[in-house]
């Protein structure tokens, strides 16, 4: 299954283009799902549909469902038992209500459970391709970030479980009332490693190429174009790799736009500011069309326009953003491409086996291979648009 994540700037038609794409596959014979994260969905509004979209697939066309995800419905489907166990917890310690249980929802769960459906959609293979309309491009970034955080949390749950409560803790809840009500039983745990589990499916399918391509959605316009460019840093910095750039609303050149003809030349001048600054991944234009583009049928004419008669989920340009390799003195280079990075924003730092990078406000906690045990991070730089850092034995030196 191929699964393709439509994000960019509020307001530049990534919902459509993502509508569109999912259309265009499902008319030329792809199973088809396409799925909005956006907590603002606007997918219905986008298909023209009399009703809401919910968080189980609606049947659109024979080969195209649709679905807009419930994080209320995914936390009772995926946390429901241990979520229940906490806020019984919590209520112990005299903690009620709500309060209780917002208390048992961990960091990075509400991103991360809408990621656990691409395993399952993978798992069951009921999809030959999943498109996912994401939020704004922020959101986004914390979206494809929430499985390290979700699975730093769940890890924390399992040590206690494997080091504490399975040796220790539960056999003397069994004839220590008191304690009882403090010890979660079997089950829940079993769900907490199941959880596990599909995140490092989610975690694999998201960093390989050829399962998942990113696909940022632009207008013409400067500070839209600013915004692509640091997604792009980001989205590689998390191991993501994005196949192509779609921009759109372009008003057309050959022809008079009135008040619009100022307008046009200056988008023609960003166009070039594009294909500069994106090249040499593929670019793709959509033209500024007469009427708002809703429903089926304006949503057919634009997929034609973005794909003609390519197909949709064909893996666009697949160039790794991230490369390690070990050197003849058996030191190691880890090399992270990191295009539009501002370096005097970079901040990076080694705690044990992992490699902390931080850009500004974002940042990505990289586990290191086994491989690397035992290295030490050397002095890093920036060759083009890759930061290499080195890696060197305990000593600081070359072995």
């Amino acid at each position: 299954m191929r699964t393709l994540i439509f994000t960019g700037k509020g307001g530049v038609g990534k919902t459509s283009v993502a509508a569109a794409t999912a259309l265009r596959a499902a008319d030329m014979g792809l199973r088809t799902l396409v799925m909005s994260t956006d907590p603002a969905h606007s997918l219905a509004d986008s298909l023209d549909l009399e009703g809401p979209l919910g968080p189980d697939p609606v049947r659109l066309t024979p080969t195209l469902d649709a679905l807009e995800v419930s994080i209320y419905h995914d936390i009772e489907s995926n946390w429901g038992i241990v979520r229940e166990h906490f806020s019984q917890l919590m209520a112990e310690q005299g903690v009620e209500g709500i309060l209780a249980d917002e208390m048992s929802i961990l960091p990075g769960m509400d991103e991360a459970f809408p990621l656990i459906r691409i395993k399952k959609h993978k798992d069951k293979g009921d999809y030959d391709l999943l498109v996912i309309d994401c939020a704004p491009t922020g959101e986004t970034l914390r979206l494809l970030s929430a499985p390290e955080t979700f699975k730093w949390a769940i890890g924390m749950l399992r040590g206690a479980e494997k080091f504490l409560i399975k040796p220790l803790l539960r056999p003397m809840s069994k004839v220590t009332p008191g304690l009882s009500k403090m010890v979660a039983p079997a089950e829940v745990y079993e769900a907490v490693d199941d959880i596990f589990q599909q995140l490092e499916g989610v975690t694999a399918t998201l960093a390989n190429p050829l399962e998942t391509s990113v696909r940022l959605v632009m207008n013409p316009e400067k500070m839209v174009i600013k915004e692509s460019q640091r997604a792009l840093t980001y989205l590689s910095m998390y191991g993501m790799t994005v196949d192509t750039v779609v921009v759109n609303k372009i008003l057309p050149v050959n022809e008079d736009s009135g008040y619009l003809n100022h307008w046009k030349d200056v988008q023609q001048r960003y166009l070039q500011d594009v294909e500069h600054s994106f090249a040499p991944l593929p670019i793709r234009h959509v033209p500024y069309y007469p009427e708002e583009v809703v429903g089926l049928e304006k949503l057919r004419a634009m997929g034609r326009d973005i794909y003609g008669d390519t197909d949709p989920s064909a893996v666009l340009y697949n160039e790794a953003p991230m490369d390690i390799s070990k050197l003849p003195d058996n030191s190691y280079r880890v090399k992270i491409k990191l295009p539009f990075a501002d370096v005097s924003q970079l901040d990076l730092f080694q705690n044990g086996d992992e490699l902390v990078i931080q850009i500004g406000d974002f940042r990505r906690i990289m586990t290191l291979p086994t491989s690397l045990g035992g290295q030490e991070a050397g002095q890093a730089e920036m060759e083009g648009d890759w930061l290499i850092v080195p890696f060197y034995a305990a000593n600081g030196v070359p072995s």
